[in-house]
């Protein structure tokens, strides 16, 4: 019977109001174990009420109501059972012939499968001796490969092929770590694995400290390497300047059968820091190799951003390192190495940029650039500001440029060190300006005023044609003398050498057109330094004809010179000689030239003052005219011609024609002022016709000088002598009222003062004015041109 079913919900019947509070719960409990509610609130409540015998009597009594219906039903289903109990014997019987059936087969069944199942053992084990071994054989392949990786990757640990020993360790650990059957392998894997990878690490990073120090050394190299072939290749360009201004020299002197051919040369200045040096064989053992490899390795092990930034780290200590100056050692003696230090550094930063694979930055060498551009900065400016020798200061900038130009073509960026250099391009010149001050003064002081004594042609070609003094293009004969001193070729010498170091200091530093500054350099030089010195000398240590004319010559030679300089220094600067030409200021030693010329023409009228002396000796009333002039005339004409004969040696015509104008012009000034002297009390008309003799003779003199000189400066010689010559005229004249008209007098005798011309005239006696003259020409007729000279005097007075 289903004992699951849903039972129907007993429900106490009502009860009266009669019954007692027992049958109430009897009747409650009796429903509830109908319903198979729970009987708990019943115990507890008899047992707090102290009746339990309560709730025992309602069990029971519900236990006697059931059997009633428990036999009722049994009644109703016995016929029932019988029959099922006489179905169950009949089956037994059927059974028992079946089991006695089926132990017949069991046994026919056992006979057979013994031997089958025999064998059936006998296969299950040997199918397990079988796993066994496969599985034997796989641990033993998996041990052996595991094995052959670990000799492998000895093998490249002992021949430090770290990157494939990595690899090796990788492939273990992926691989065969979980894998290995040997749990002694394993843990000796786990244990051996990162201790290879810690030796690994450690050997690379020896290896990389090991080239972090010799890479030092291979930068200086490098650095010395690569600035020395700029300078090669700076030199390179010079010699082909020089062949082009060769060339455009024989082109304006019109010499067309002189051809010169610019050749041109490879180029492989730079490039002799071979793009090798990644592979080890670099110039200099330039070798990046274990660089890249350290990082590779470090990539390999998952360290790259450390070793990123311990490289970063370490080349930056290197270079703050690399900042040091040594105060033992003088700047001048290590600023090679300090810069070349430098530059090596950013050249291997520059490579390892381009091919390192990201190890370092762009912004990263930018910024260590900018720190070493700042510190260089400061370190020349410091260095700068203390030198006090100019060629020190050439030699520092020629090297800092060559520098420039070097990390330039790696993309550095070098105006910061141009501008410090053109910072003190003045106290540059300042020094060097200096520096030839103290070597012009010893060149001057060592001075004879002697002609210059060349023996051999290669004397004349480095005393004259190297500086264009030649006045032709002919070879002179040897032995040859020269019309100027030792003084001019060692100024010129000292003038040249400063154009060559104010251009070599303005070249290469980021200004293409500085002729302006050399030029304007150039100006200083010979205006306050080359002409003070000239004039300085000139006023102190002259003191005859012979070295005064010795320096005039020098100052002539000196005019040739100086076209020469602006010459030179245009050509060096690259600017076409036409435009040097166009821009040709004065002749900058204007003031010496002046003071050697005024010099030698001092001198001269001392001498000439020496004979003129013998002017006192002159008759003023001698009573006929003296044939042939005066004695002092003679003396002076003869001293005249000397001069001339010996100044024409050395001293170029204008330069003589001016001095000998201011000498004729001196000489003339001497006769005027002898009448005009308180010694002359008087004189006659026959003494002004000696004196006109001697005016006479000294316009022949000058007159004469035409051969030498040209038909233009003769005259104007001769018109050195126009105050005397004009006065004799005036005092021989037989109208002598003709100087007060003012188109006669600006006409001939423009040169006179209208005082002297008094002063003189009242001087002039007639022959009747002798003592005892009178009594042979008493009565006579009043001498004409007295009165009118008379007049003339009368009429000059009242102007005045």
């Amino acid at each position: 019977m289903n004992t699951s079913k849903m039972r129907r919900k007993v429900v106490p019947a009502a009860v009266d109001n009669g019954d007692s509070a027992d049958k109430l719960d009897q009747l409650l409990l009796s429903a509830s174990i109908c319903n198979g509610e729970d009987v708990g609130p019943f115990v507890r409540k008899a047992f707090a009420s102290g009746k339990p015998e309560t709730l025992l009597h309602h069990l029971r009594h519900f236990t006697r109501s059931k059997e009633s219906e428990i036999e009722d039903v049994c009644r109703a289903h016995y016929e029932d059972f019988i029959t099922a109990v006489d179905d169950l014997r009949s089956l037994l019987s059927d059974v028992d012939s079946l089991k006695s059936s089926l132990s017949n087969s069991n046994s026919q069944l056992q006979s057979v499968s013994v031997p089958l199942l025999t064998t059936l053992d006998s296969f299950v084990e040997a199918r397990n001796k079988c796993t066994n071994i496969t599985l034997a054989i796989q641990s033993l392949r998996t041990c052996v490969q595991l094995v052959e990786l670990c000799s492998r990757a000895n093998r490249h640990l002992s021949e430090n092929n770290f990157y494939m020993a990595l690899k090796c360790v990788d492939s273990i650990e992926r691989e065969f770590v979980n894998k290995t059957p040997s749990s002694t392998l394993k843990r000796m894997l786990e244990k051996q694995i990162p201790a290879i990878r810690s030796h690994i690490e450690r050997k690379i990073n020896k290896e990389f400290g090991d080239w972090l120090v010799e890479i030092r050394v291979v930068s200086r190299n490098l650095g010395q390497l690569a600035i020395g072939q700029a300078s090669a290749s700076r030199q390179r360009e010079e010699e082909l300047r020089i062949k082009q201004r060769q060339a455009e020299e024989q082109s304006r002197l019109s010499l067309r059968d002189c051809v010169y051919a610019l050749e041109e040369e490879d180029d492989d200045g730079f490039d002799g820091i071979s793009d090798d040096a990644k592979d080890g064989n670099g110039i200099l053992g330039f070798d990046l190799t274990p660089l890249y490899r350290a990082y590779h390795i470090n990539q390999t092990l998952g360290l790259e951003d450390r070793f990123k930034q311990y490289y970063f780290e370490n080349r930056k200590l290197q270079l703050t390192s690399d900042f040091q100056v040594s105060s033992m050692t003088p700047f001048l003696e290590s600023h090679q190495t300090f810069f070349a230090q430098i530059a090596g550094f950013f050249i291997v930063e520059d490579r390892v940029l381009r091919t390192g694979g990201g190890l370092v930055s762009k912004l990263e060498v930018e910024n260590l650039w900018d720190t070493a551009m700042s510190k260089m900065c400061s370190v020349l400016e410091d260095q700068f500001s203390r030198m006090q020798t100019a060629n020190h200061l050439l030699l520092i900038k020629d090297y800092v440029s060559l520098l420039g130009v070097t990390l330039r073509r790696y993309g550095y960026p070098v105006e910061a060190l141009l501008d410090v250099l053109s910072k003190h391009r003045d106290k540059y010149h300042e020094l060097l300006l200096s520096d030839c001050r103290k070597q012009i003064t010893e060149v001057l002081a060592a001075d004879k005023f002697e002609q210059m004594y060349m023996k051999k042609e290669y004397e004349y070609n480095m005393n004259v044609l190297s500086f264009q003094l030649q006045t032709s293009n002919i070879m002179p004969a040897f032995p040859y003398v020269a019309p100027f001193s030792c003084t001019v070729p060692d100024c010129c010498r000292i003038v040249r050498s400063f154009i060559e170091d104010s251009v070599s200091f303005m070249s290469y530093g980021g200004q293409l057109d500085f002729y302006d500054v050399v030029k304007k350099y150039l100006d200083r030089l010979l205006t306050e330094v080359l002409d003070g010195a000239l004039l300085k000398l000139i006023n102190t240590s002259i003191g005859g004809v012979t070295q005064a004319m010795q320096m005039a010559a020098n100052m002539a030679v000196f005019e040739r010179a100086c076209d020469f300089f602006f010459r030179h220094a245009a050509q060096l600067s690259g600017i076409p000689l036409r435009m040097a030409e166009r821009g040709r200021r004065l002749f900058p030693l204007t003031k010496a030239r002046d003071a050697a010329e005024e010099m030698l023409s001092g001198l001269l009228k001392q001498k000439v003052d020496g004979f003129l002396l013998l002017i006192e000796n002159v008759n003023w009333m001698v009573d006929d005219p003296p044939q042939g002039g005066n004695e002092y005339v003679h003396e002076v004409t003869i001293f005249l011609e000397t001069l001339v004969s010996t100044a024409q040696q050395i001293l170029p015509v204008q330069v003589l024609k001016r001095v000998l104008q201011d000498v004729l012009f001196h000489i003339s000034e001497m006769i005027v002022g002898a009448l005009l002297g308180e010694s002359v009390k008087r004189f006659n008309v026959n003494a002004i016709m000696g004196l006109e003799a001697d005016v006479k003779m000294l316009e022949s003199f000058a007159e004469s000088q035409a051969t030498l000189l040209s038909e233009a400066d003769a005259s104007q010689l001769k018109a050195a002598l126009a105050e005397s010559r004009q006065l004799v005229n005036l005092l021989l004249s037989n109208h002598p009222e003709n100087f007060l008209n003012p188109v006669i007098r600006e006409r001939s005798y423009n040169a006179l003062d209208y005082r002297k011309v008094v002063t003189i005239s009242e001087k002039l006696r007639d022959q009747s004015d002798r003592l005892f003259g009178s009594f042979g020409t008493r009565g006579s007729k009043t001498n004409t041109k007295k009165k009118s000279l008379d007049a003339l005097i009368k009429r000059l007075k009242d102007v005045n």
